[in-house]
């Protein structure tokens, strides 16, 4: 199934400077792998060491946070958008 997924502009340098870009996959898990064939690098930023999707990293399907649905065994249908979005740290 095809998916669009948002880029954040910190990530861009792995897409060519695509906000933008197509991945393939049933699940998130896979969708991130097409990430990686097509955009060697980008699942390093994603995932940590152990594969599981990194704390401060915060990803959407359908404006749905996946934390809260699957992890990476979120079903992404086809069509569906899906948003990387790094956490912002900060404060006084």
């Amino acid at each position: 199934m095809s998916v669009n997924v948002r880029i954040p502009t910190i990530l861009r340098t792995y897409t060519g400077g695509q906000a933008e870009v197509s991945a393939e996959g049933t699940t998130l898990e896979e969708v991130i792998q097409s990430l990686e064939t097509s955009h060697p690098g980008i699942a390093a930023r994603v995932l940590d060491d152990q594969g599981k999707l990194r704390r401060f990293v915060n990803v959407y399907v359908n404006d749905d946070d996946v934390r809260f649905e699957g992890g990476l065994q979120t079903s992404t249908p086809d069509g569906a958008g899906i948003s990387i979005i790094p956490a912002v740290a900060g404060g006084c």
